[in-house]
């Protein structure tokens, strides 16, 4: 469980960084930061999917105060 958000979180954290990386160096109009940002918008919403799944499937509790 725990694993699968570290890698999802790693991983849109490296989109992220390509994404900047692609907007830093190509050209004007270059269609690598466009699918570096759909990656990241899609990593995302798996993350939360995934999250409200558990969620709901029991598998984790939210956290309560002390």
């Amino acid at each position: 469980m725990k694993l699968i958000v570290i890698i999802l979180l790693l991983a849109i954290a490296a989109s992220l960084g390509s994404g900047l990386f692609y907007l830093a160096k190509d050209d004007q109009g270059s269609p690598r930061v466009l699918r570096a940002l759909k990656i990241r918008v899609a990593l995302s919403a798996t993350l939360i999917a995934f999250l409200l799944v558990a969620y709901f499937a029991g598998w984790i509790e939210p956290m309560t105060a002390p």
